[in-house]
């Protein structure tokens, strides 16, 4: 069986569900966590690398004997230094959200993240395990409010066909606005880049579901927390660099937010001393948008199917260098 003589090294500990997956798609992989920085100092063997949330640049790269393919696991390459990859010889791919069990379980996540800080859900456990009086804190309704959806690709359009049934009146913005992708959505009106401003101000639940690139990087600062409608709700699955820091625990400790539901940071794993877990009205967790039997179950097929076709000498899926 081909699949006994491939060596893949996944670059970092976490998601070990991952590696679950991967050798049930692929029957004999050998597969290797390495954290990153060991990675760096100590060097591996193997044909594949998958990135996860690592940063993966030259050093690493060299560190790797044999490496022939950078794969993700998931749709985002910004980690990786595609340009010493290829200057190295070494593909590499992804497999997008579009089509794919990921898209459908990262939407999951954002409804219930919207649900969850509507309903005040941190403050009612509270309130149970302390014995609080019954009844409160009062929560809010979905029904009639605006979602505003920041990003049209796969996730983005997921999570606007699990809104609609809400009755949620939905708005998108988007670098090329379709028209008719936004009447398939029901979509009430769709901008483009230079309307942010217009779609901020009448989102009351902000939906981040862009890539993280130069052109977003802190791309919801003070100025943008200000132009949503007072109570509104922020919600990112993206990527952590989406949001300054400061500016949202500012915007929740004013009381201008309602609330904040994160699933991805700056800087991962997030430091357990870090203020945003000490704002209230913010519910965090690590990363785990995408992570459900039916994505991954998805993804690790098309992943082992490319690194099957690496070592057929086949062209590769999904490949951007």
């Amino acid at each position: 069986m081909v699949s006994e003589h491939i060596r893949v090294v996944v670059a970092g500990a976490g998601f070990a569900a991952l590696r679950d997956h991967l050798g049930l798609a692929l029957p004999g992989v050998v597969t290797q966590a390495v954290e990153a920085d060991i990675l760096r100092r100590n060097g591996s063997e193997a044909s594949v690398l998958i990135p996860t949330m690592s940063r993966i640049d030259a050093e690493i790269m060299d560190r790797v004997a044999g490496l022939r393919l950078i794969q993700q696991w998931g749709a985002g390459l910004e980690g990786v230094d595609l340009t010493a990859a290829a200057e190295r010889g070494i593909s590499v791919a992804n497999v997008p959200s579009a089509g794919t069990g990921n898209a459908a379980s990262v939407a999951e996540w954002c409804i219930m993240a919207a649900i969850a800080l509507s309903r005040r859900l941190p403050e009612l456990e509270e309130n149970i395990r302390q014995g609080g009086l019954w009844g409160g804190p009062i929560g809010r309704g979905l029904t009639g409010r605006t979602a505003g959806i920041l990003g049209l690709g796969g996730i983005g359009q997921a999570v606007a066909v699990r809104l609609k049934p809400f009755g949620m009146r939905l708005i998108g913005l988007s670098r090329r606005p379709n028209a008719i992708v936004a009447d398939q959505l029901g979509l009430e009106w769709i901008g483009g880049e230079g309307d942010l401003a217009e779609f901020l101000g009448q989102s009351e639940y902000l939906f981040l579901c862009v890539p993280l690139r130069p052109s977003t990087q802190g791309m919801i600062g003070a100025r943008e927390v200000a132009l949503l409608p007072l109570g509104a709700c922020i919600v990112n699955a993206a990527r952590g660099g989406l949001i300054d820091a400061e500016a949202l625990i500012d915007g929740l400790g004013s009381g201008h937010l309602w609330g904040a539901a994160l699933d991805v940071f700056t800087i991962e794993p997030l430091d357990t001393r870090s203020a945003l877990l000490n704002t209230r009205g913010l519910i965090a967790t690590p990363h785990i948008a995408g992570v459900t039997d039916v994505s991954y179950r998805d993804i690790a097929r098309r992943v082992a199917d490319n690194i099957l076709r690496l070592h057929s000498n086949s062209p590769l899926e999904n490949r951007v260098v």
